[in-house]
């Protein structure tokens, strides 16, 4: 099957729903497919700081979830991680960059998330994720990813100060506006690919998300990609920032329609068991 990782500890929420939307998807995928999840991190209250301060309280939970992803990757099974915020990946991606590094990143998001503790307007952790990953700055957890790997998926949001960067490091950014199946593939190759899929990619309406950015993705467009993703070797997926809300009835389709997208990932993670 896979490895089910699920994040459940502060790392720079700003709300407390987004660990509702990572636990609460878990434990779909775990009555789904019959898998029990290893949980990383204890609950804490979301909070507006800084950086630092996230980064700082965020320590016992980045370190769970690179021992848990590092263990995963070794083994007979492939990760699928389910975290709370972008900002997990802090703890995932020099670890696949480490152990392939010759991997393909493929990052869906609506946003950059690379700005640097110079650039931030916010000096919120997320924001800062992948540049951290990519080595522009020192988070603690390794920047060992090669830009020239990284492919930006959907953005729409992206800084002015943050684009320049991109264009500096050679990461390659699809827009939404130019996304398609034919574009994802020239740009992945036959590279081994591991995905993180942030659901603020998507058109508001499907997914809630703390960030609401227009003109985004379609679920099936997404799900069409992955389909086309069936003979590339998938290291492993992680999906972050469902961010449930009041109506009972969006969040369970919002949890319906995650699980549908992502099951071509899932069925070809599971044809590729080591």
């Amino acid at each position: 099957m896979f490895d089910l990782i699920v994040s459940q500890g502060r790392v720079g929420d700003r709300s407390a729903r987004t660990l509702e939307g990572a636990a609460r998807t878990a434990q779909a995928i775990e009555q789904r497919y019959g898998v029990k999840g290893q949980w990383v991190g204890d609950p804490a209250p979301p909070a507006y700081d800084d950086w630092r301060a996230s980064l700082s309280q965020a320590e016992a939970t980045l370190v769970g979830l690179t021992a848990a992803v590092s263990q995963s990757l070794h083994g007979t099974q492939l990760p699928l991680l389910v975290t709370n915020t972008c900002s997990a990946s802090l703890a995932t991606l020099p670890v696949v960059a480490r152990l392939h590094p010759n991997a393909k990143i493929l990052w869906i998001d609506a946003h950059g998330d690379f700005n640097t503790p110079e650039t931030t307007d916010t000096g919120y952790l997320g924001g800062m994720v992948l540049s951290a990953t990519c080595g522009l700055w020192d988070s603690g957890y390794g920047g060992d990813v090669r830009p020239e790997q990284v492919i930006i998926l959907g953005a729409r949001d992206i800084d002015m100060a943050e684009g320049e960067l991109l264009r500096a490091a050679g990461v390659r950014v699809i827009s939404s506006g130019d996304t398609s199946t034919e574009a994802v593939l020239d740009a992945v190759g036959d590279a081994p690919v591991w995905i993180h899929v942030d659901w603020d990619v998507l058109e508001p309406g499907f997914v809630p998300a703390d960030f609401k950015v227009p003109r985004g993705l379609l679920p099936s467009q997404l799900r069409t990609i992955f389909e086309a993703l069936d003979s590339v070797t998938i290291l492993g997926i992680e999906i972050a920032e469902f961010h449930p809300v009041e109506n009972e009835d969006k969040n369970i389709a919002a949890i319906s329609t995650i699980i549908d997208t992502i099951f071509p990932i899932l069925e070809n993670i599971k044809n590729s068991i080591k």
